[in-house]
């Protein structure tokens, strides 16, 4: 699997929720999908609405498992500068997400917003903050490295110092991302 594809992946796990709040907000249910399952006009919408959740939970959960296909790098002790815990600095930015979902009235709009999003997520490069990564018991780190380079950490790893940071294998998303699965 190539990088672009596997970053791909990434982008949409990340922009996907926006398409989730928009199919509850205008009460589109599996049946709505699905018109000639007429049983599914019965399924109550929280599940279809749980549904459509599921998927880019079980794509994250992909994702993570196809992370070790990627080329790795390690961070030696004493490699790491600082280290900053990014949770909470990149969730305001995600929730905007979905005030545009609530936003949209259509699905000309739907469609324009979420490509526009979803090639600024990719282009960016920078990072892939996705909160379903949560989910999955992982963290989100800035890390500056003794050479100045600022690189955005993915982990299960609990940091709290630089010294903390010894990392056997880390895998590149980006020159700028990394993710850690042990």
């Amino acid at each position: 699997m190539t990088n672009i594809a596997f970053r791909l992946l990434l982008t949409f796990n990340a922009t996907s929720l926006l398409l989730i709040v928009f199919f509850a907000q205008n009460k589109m249910d599996l049946g709505h999908f699905f018109p000639s399952c007429e049983w599914l006009a019965e399924v109550p919408k929280l599940i279809s609405y749980l549904a459509y959740l599921s998927l880019p939970v079980l794509l994250t959960g992909v994702s993570i498992w196809l992370s070790s296909y990627l080329g790795s790098d390690e961070f030696k002790q004493g490699d790491v500068q600082s280290i900053e815990h990014a949770n909470n600095s990149f969730l305001p930015s995600y929730l905007g997400y979905f005030f545009v979902a609530i936003g949209v009235s259509d699905w000309t709009t739907l469609w324009f917003v979420y490509v526009v999003l979803f090639a600024f997520t990719f282009l960016s490069q920078a990072l892939y903050f996705n909160p379903l990564f949560l989910l999955f018991g992982y963290e989100f780190y800035n890390i500056k490295t003794k050479n100045g380079v600022v690189v955005f950490l993915i982990s299960r790893h609990r940091y709290r110092k630089p010294d903390d940071v010894c990392i056997q294998e880390a895998n590149r998303i980006n020159n700028y991302t990394f993710i850690e699965k042990n």
